[in-house]
């Protein structure tokens, strides 16, 4: 009897609450910072408070007002779009990079380990740290973004990229995309290694180009890892802060072209000065997780059928 048969018939014989006791610290854990905080969100968003003391249930009215009553009536939708401008930019640059890096990489056996290590290094780097870093390199007084474009004659190139309205959300997207590729560079990298090297040596022998190896054999193979990464791009998108907070601060400057949901749910909670901030901020709190659990089960479902026909 092999040491996988053993392994499993021990694992079957676990007694249940013996498995239950082994999960006990990791529920207590998730109860305690996710169920928690999100049954009390939901309650606060059903009431009405006077600055911190609660007053009277209200229902559904608060959630009325974030789409009736100004600011939130304006704020909301323009928040919500640059949150899907994120997603859309970082599956358009970031996704899309991280595959070209890790396909590059793992054809190319020399100094793979040193590149995903560098390309991974801005990954672990705190986003609050990176957003100010490239404020810095990027302000149009002593930044060197401007400095080198001035010094090569694109004079008319250098502007005040976090300045203007036109520009300023781009930025955000780039410095975002900058920092993360190197997520999706180590599953993507993980899955091409686990993949059966022998599907891509038939297409070979049958004259398949590389081009037509990887859009043919390589990437329908990496339809289920393409599905999870972009569940997990559309979660960190929808829930994007810190970056946006360094490069435009609470109030998504200039003129809220920074703005996200995130940043409005932070402004609405502690700088509005509203009475009933913490009802109203809770209604965004819940609004913006409906939005993120709704849209991520549909993904999910698609590139279940996508997978589905492809196999």
């Amino acid at each position: 009897m092999d040491a996988g048969r053993v392994s499993r018939r021990r694992t079957a014989a676990l007694p249940t609450p013996v498995a239950l006791l082994f999960l006990l610290p990791a529920a207590a854990l998730f109860a305690v910072f996710v169920l928690y905080p999100m049954a009390t969100a939901l309650t606060y968003s059903l009431f009405s408070w006077r600055g911190t003391a609660q007053d009277a249930f209200v229902g559904l009215d608060n959630f009325v007002a974030l789409f009736t009553t100004e600011p939130y009536a304006t704020q909301l939708p323009r928040a919500f779009g640059h949150n899907a401008l994120l997603f859309a930019g970082a599956m358009v640059v970031q996704n899309s990079v991280g595959l070209l890096l890790a396909y590059v990489l793992h054809r190319r056996g020399r100094l793979r380990r040193l590149f995903q290590v560098l390309y991974t290094m801005p990954y672990l780097v705190s986003p609050l740290v990176v957003g100010y870093l490239w404020s810095l390199l990027l302000s149009p007084l002593f930044g060197p973004v401007n400095a080198a474009l001035r010094a090569v004659g694109l004079d008319a190139v250098a502007q005040p990229w976090l300045g203007d309205p036109d520009t300023a959300l781009w930025v955000v997207v780039l410095v975002t995309a900058w920092q993360w590729v190197g997520f999706p560079l180590l599953v993507y990298g993980a899955a091409l290694g686990a993949l059966d090297p022998t599907l891509e040596e038939a297409a070979m022998l049958d004259g398949a180009s590389s081009r037509q190896r990887f859009w043919h054999v390589t990437l329908p193979l990496l339809t289920p890892v393409i599905g999870t990464v972009s569940v997990l791009t559309f979660i960190f998108s929808m829930e994007a802060f810190p970056i946006p907070y360094a490069l435009g601060g609470s109030s998504g400057s200039p003129a809220g072209a920074t703005d996200v949901m995130s940043l409005l749910f932070y402004r609405t909670a502690f700088h509005s000065g509203a009475s009933n901030a913490i009802g109203i901020s809770s209604a965004v709190a819940i609004v913006l997780f409906l939005v993120i659990v709704v849209i991520s089960v549909l993904f999910t479902r698609w590139f279940r059928s996508v997978e589905r026909r492809l196999t």
